[in-house]
């Protein structure tokens, strides 16, 4: 069982935690870098030398990451260190330039005034005990301090559970694209793009 009391929150990844990130973020998104990274090792190899450790914030139980939240401003992101140079010199040029036409896919740009979202991860250890939520209440916090007017996010049709988790915190649907043509290779068809309201969400946290 974890206690609250147990629980740190702070921002940035420190080093020490890189490969342990990356072991993080395999676990939650390991299936849609798959499609473009095969190979376990070489994808947690890329993973842990992409990471931008100031574009995050983390939760440590104890001397244990159990979760991150990324995000990107248009300075940088979390995942932002993946080059097409580093693609090509670890995949070699044929499996290298596939990985990045997929990841090119994912790929999105904050809009002026926008945090955006790079990806929130929880140990499964630790899901189903409010840590999910809470890096998003720190990010939110940190939005608001850095000036950003909303924190935005994109959920894929097949993750539910966290699309009930970004409703309860407040983000809001703004639009939803479907590409059912691409479920069989990618594993889904369509996502919805959520928005926190900064404002709103700070005049709610007061009251």
């Amino acid at each position: 069982m974890v206690h609250a009391d147990k629980l740190s929150f702070q921002r940035g990844l420190p080093e020490s935690y890189r490969a342990s990130a990356a072991s993080l973020y395999d676990e939650a998104f390991g299936q849609k870098f798959k499609v473009a990274i095969r190979s376990d090792q070489q994808r947690l190899s890329l993973l842990k030398d992409c990471f931008k450790r100031e574009y995050a914030i983390v939760a440590v139980a104890g001397d244990r990451l159990v979760g991150i939240a990324g995000f990107h401003t248009q300075k940088g992101s979390f995942t932002g260190g993946i080059t097409y140079k580093d693609l090509v010199s670890q995949l070699g040029f044929i499996r290298g330039s596939w990985a990045a036409s997929i990841l090119s896919l994912y790929d999105r740009k904050p809009e002026t005034g926008e945090l955006l979202m790079d990806g929130v991860a929880v140990h499964r250890d630790y899901r189903g005990k409010g840590i999910g939520r809470r890096l998003l209440e720190e990010l939110a916090v940190y939005a608001r301090e850095k000036g950003y007017d909303r924190l935005r996010l994109d959920v894929i049709d097949t993750n539910s559970g966290a699309r009930k988790l970004y409703e309860r915190v407040g983000f809001k649907p703004i639009r939803t694209e479907r590409f059912a043509y691409l479920r069989w290779f990618l594993g889904f068809g369509g996502s919805t793009t959520m928005v926190l309201n900064i404002e709103t969400a700070s005049k709610e946290a007061v009251s």
